[in-house]
């Protein structure tokens, strides 16, 4: 009897350690004794889930488990110095130097190699718009608006180029462990009916993952505020304090509702296109009002100074969780919604050229 029990007890300790479990091994030149952190996002925030220190730029960390291969960033002590990957109950090698930790090679694990692929086809792309970029900043400078019309066309088919590959690595990889969050990007650039045929297009073990169930959830947000929909209606502070709802700015011939931050680099450089349009076509009935995902008030008031923002702002400086950004599925910006006298939803995130040709076919010929 005691031999059953003592091999009853052997099985119980060998299935505990044969439970599946990552093994990292980092080989950082550079970072004697520094602690790397092993982090990932938890919702809107994010949490260490390991950690080591390292002694002449080797460091270990093992006996982690996790449920499926998700992205995690490894991170070096206090600073910005960071490289995120897909980790998974696999060993992992992770080389690199600590002022490039960014750079550093991952290899190891299949989901990140799956990942790879997509990174090295869209490579060329990436470094041909940066440049097309640096050179439409250019043009901006001195006003060629020859240039700067002809840099934006470039741009835009770059964009649907990059969009295309992502959009392929979807189909091609139903399974993959990497495609919800390939998923979720093109959620910015894909009609709500295209994006869900693509979910719905996925292997079984890619459906149960949390990460789905949340962008079916976005999707579900994402056509209540759709084209042809009805705005909803929301209340934020001004400046000053004072509340204001949309409802109050419903009744302008076309009201534009803009997203926005201070801190938001994309968003400061749309801005004078913004403000132009508003010029322009404002006492023809163009009117706008700015939701700020700032959460320093004093970033916010200055970004509106600085830019010659005249029209209303609002916000409850709550960042990304800002009241009207959830009501309207708002998850990258900037973002815009354009709206009609009777609070319907007639366009949305235009940006430069696009938002002027509307407001213009709309307003052009009105006094």
């Amino acid at each position: 009897m005691k031999r059953v029990i003592y091999l009853f007890i052997a099985s119980i300790l060998f299935s505990c350690s044969s439970k599946p479990h990552y093994t990292i091994k980092g080989k950082i030149e550079g970072s004697d004794s520094v602690t790397f952190y092993l982090q990932k996002r938890a919702g809107a925030k994010t949490v260490s889930i390991d950690s080591a220190v390292s002694k002449k730029g080797l460091f270990t960390m093992k006996a982690g488990s996790i449920k499926y291969p998700q992205m995690v960033f490894l991170v070096a002590g206090n600073s910005k110095k960071r490289t995120s990957f897909y980790l998974e109950n696999t060993e992992i090698q992770i080389t690199g130097k600590m002022d490039s930790l960014y750079k550093a090679s991952i290899t190891g694990s299949k989901t990140q190699d799956e990942y790879n692929s997509l990174i090295k086809a869209n490579r060329l792309l990436s470094e041909q718009y940066s440049k097309i970029v640096l050179k439409h900043q250019s043009a901006s400078q001195t006003g060629d608006t020859a240039s700067i019309a002809r840099l934006e066309h470039q741009l835009d088919s770059m964009q649907t180029a990059m969009k295309n590959l992502q959009v392929s690595f979807v189909r091609e990889h139903p399974g993959s462990y990497a495609t919800p969050y390939i998923l979720s990007a093109l959620t910015y650039s894909l009609p709500e009916d295209e994006t869900e045929k693509m979910v719905n297009a996925l292997d079984t073990n890619i459906m149960a993952l949390p990460e789905i169930k949340s962008l079916k959830d976005r999707l579900i947000g994402m056509k209540a505020v759709n084209i042809g929909k009805k705005a909803p209606d929301f209340t934020l502070n001004d400046v000053n304090g004072k509340p204001v709802s949309l409802s109050s700015k419903i009744g302008a011939k076309l009201l534009l509702i803009d997203f926005w931050a201070g801190w938001c680099g994309p968003c400061r450089e749309e801005n004078p296109n913004v403000v132009k349009v508003y010029n322009e076509f404002h006492k023809k009935g163009f009117d706008i009002i700015g939701v700020s995902l700032d959460h320093e008030k004093d970033t916010w008031v200055k970004a509106i100074k600085d830019d010659k923002i005249t029209w209303t702002q609002v916000s409850d400086l709550l960042w990304w969780d800002n009241a009207a950004a959830k009501l309207y599925s708002v998850r990258a910006i900037p973002a815009n919604f354009l709206i009609d006298e009777t609070g319907m939803i007639i366009d949305k995130n235009l940006r430069g050229k696009e938002l002027y040709d509307k407001v213009n076919s709309v307003l052009g010929g009105k006094k």
